[in-house]
């Protein structure tokens, strides 16, 4: 390899920051965490987002896990499988979530005397497969657009963000889909 290699340039690329400019900026602010300048100056209104979102899939935990519990007979081992796996997903967004508002410097707010009032969905308390079916396909298309708005409210401003809705869309949609299959199936018997 010759000894002129090339250096990464230092010089001035439009829209990009100098090394220098970078490195004083990350010293100033040190105690923000991973809260950078850079960030949208809606941060605040993203976290209440993200709050909302918390509130809706730890509803939707208490929802499925009920709905575990509550089915009763041979037909409903099936849907009782996938309402536990769906809590379980549920449960693992609502940590994602967490994460990233923890991750925003801000706390999440778990506090569960507001949890139903902040969710976007309805908690259930069906005692019917039918019933359990349809509340839960339901709370799942809630999420699908709620999730939907906030992922175009974001944009590419916050691509951490961005990212991390768009991966718990996909699951929402899977759920969606799951669930008005078990629908079907149940109309059919």
């Amino acid at each position: 390899m010759p000894n002129n290699a090339e250096k990464p340039s230092q010089g001035k690329t439009p829209g990009i920051s100098d090394v220098a400019t970078l490195r004083q900026r990350a010293r100033a602010h040190i105690e923000d965490g991973a809260v950078t300048a850079s960030y949208p100056k809606d941060r605040d209104t993203i976290i209440e987002l993200l709050n909302q979102a918390l509130a809706t899939e730890l509803v939707c935990v208490l929802r499925y896990k009920r709905h575990y519990y509550a089915t009763k007979g041979i037909r409903a081992k099936v849907a009782a499988a996938e309402f536990l796996e769906h809590a379980q997903d549920e449960q693992q967004h609502a940590d994602e979530i967490s994460q990233r508002i923890v991750q925003l410097g801000a706390n999440p707010d778990l506090n569960p005397s507001t949890l139903a009032s902040r969710s976007h969905a309805e908690y259930d308390e069906s005692t019917d497969l039918a019933g359990m079916l349809k509340a839960n396909l339901i709370a799942e298309r809630v999420a699908i657009e709620s999730y939907r708005e906030m992922i175009a409210y974001v944009g590419e401003r916050d691509p951490t963000t961005h990212r991390m809705l768009k991966g718990i869309l996909a699951k929402e949609e899977e759920h969606a889909e799951d669930l008005a299959d078990l629908l079907d199936q149940d109309k059919t018997t």
